[in-house]
């Protein structure tokens, strides 16, 4: 399975995840700088967290203009492919309008770094499937602008649609809406989730739950 990192300017959790696809998952993974536009050889397309931009304007609102990111919409329209958008490419996918809702600044106005615990809502999708029902995972996060907000509309149609695949379990941290921690499309196949699954991929980082996450996109090509 072919994966590719997408690179914005002010990316930096792009060699984690390259680093975890290459070395624990053994895939073929490439960087994919952002002005570049052909992505019909990869498999899954992982957005990283970071900074994008800077977050100057808005988390995630400049990067959404990248010239990749019009590639990002027709490679997500085409069904073939996964899509994974962790942290901050979470905030780029809700920008880009391939994710509803939005990420805003965390209920505390403070950037929050730590482990936490994630229950899987929905574990037949693509990213879950190597899940159990309700499993707790640990896994961590570190954001300013986590807490996800949407219309009421909206999150009846998540619920309905069964789009929320994780929520924070016992503790909300940034104070998201129904304590949405991930969510999927309508067509299952892209992913925006706040915490960092390639931080929790190794005993030596403290957690390998993250593997759950990625263990289930590699099943979903089988």
């Amino acid at each position: 399975m072919k994966f590719g990192v997408i690179v914005f300017p002010g990316s930096n959790c792009d060699q984690d995840c390259f680093n975890v696809v290459k070395d624990v998952l053994k895939q073929p993974v490439e960087y994919i700088w952002h002005a570049d536009t052909k992505l019909d050889h990869f498999d899954c397309l992982m957005l990283p967290g970071g900074f994008s931009y800077g977050d100057y304007l808005r988390t995630g609102a400049i990067a959404r203009f990248s010239p990749i990111m019009d590639s990002v919409k027709k490679f997500s329209e085409k069904g073939r492919g996964l899509i994974i958008g962790i942290c901050n490419g979470f905030q780029i996918l809700t920008e880009a309008g391939l994710l509803p809702g939005a990420l805003q600044r965390n209920k505390d106005l403070r950037f929050i770094c730590k482990p936490v615990e994630l229950k899987v809502q929905n574990h037949k999708t693509k990213f879950t499937k190597k899940c159990k029902p309700g499993q707790i995972l640990n896994i961590p996060i570190a954001h300013g602008e986590g807490n996800y907000t949407c219309d009421e509309k909206t999150l009846r149609e998540l619920k309905k649609n069964k789009q929320i695949v994780f929520t924070y379990h016992k503790e909300n941290p940034n104070g998201s809406m129904a304590s949405i921690a991930g969510i999927i499309n309508k067509k299952g196949n892209v992913l925006g989730l706040m915490p960092h699954p390639e931080r929790a991929s190794e005993a030596v980082l403290g957690s390998e739950d993250g593997l759950f996450i990625l263990r289930s996109i590699l099943s979903s090509r089988k």
